[in-house]
């Protein structure tokens, strides 16, 4: 089972950042050692000084497929969940900084909360769907899926050049605006419309 996740996928979020928006979609992957699911605590590790949240909308891929067809693509998933990207991002600038790969900032354990899946036929319109973070009962990020510079469809579709995609693989499909870092004691709540998805704390 592989975890692939895209990096900036929301403009804001690319700005926000300061980086530039991507001319294809950034990709990078973790193991599924960085799962974290059933509402468990997120422990803070202790090799970075600052972790922040990325809430997600994920999509858990339903057919095997290669060299996907963007038009054929909407068939190869049948849910949804929500997770959140934990980054550790003074690390994650050391590593850019000097040209590394990110797997020590991005995929270590507990780094992928993952909700419960929902079936994707419960939304009018998968391009079309808000979600949103809760940190202490205040709205930290707010998006929606139209605000995707790639969407699902068109993720599906390049990732499978690269990676045969197997039935239970993760596509975590990028973060809106409004990062930030996370403390000991904080609550996490993800919602999509007004469902709550996840709701777990940091120790």
């Amino acid at each position: 089972m592989k975890i692939l996740c895209i990096g900036r996928n929301y403009e804001a979020h690319a700005r926000e950042l300061k980086n530039p928006l991507p001319a294809e979609p950034v990709v990078f992957s973790k193991p599924d050692s960085a799962l974290l699911r059933n509402n468990d605590p997120f422990y803070l590790p202790d090799f970075a000084n600052e972790f922040h949240h990325e809430v997600e909308v994920v999509v858990r891929i339903s057919r095997l497929g290669k060299n996907i067809e963007e038009r054929f693509a909407h068939r190869y998933y049948e849910e949804l969940a929500l997770g959140v990207d934990f980054t550790a991002r003074d690390l994650q600038d050391e590593l850019r900084s000097k040209g590394l790969p990110w797997e020590k900032c991005k995929a270590f354990d507990g780094s992928a909360v993952l909700s419960a899946f929902t079936p994707k036929m419960r939304f009018a319109d998968v391009n079309n769907i808000n979600f949103s973070l809760k940190v202490n009962g205040e709205v930290r990020q707010q998006g929606n899926t139209a605000d995707m510079i790639n969407g699902i469809d068109r993720l599906i579709a390049y990732v499978s050049k690269y990676f045969t995609l197997k039935i239970g693989d993760l596509i975590y499909t990028g973060t809106p605006a409004g990062v930030g870092a996370v403390q000991i004691g904080d609550r996490l709540q993800g919602y999509v419309e007004e469902e709550l998805f996840f709701d777990f704390l940091v120790k």
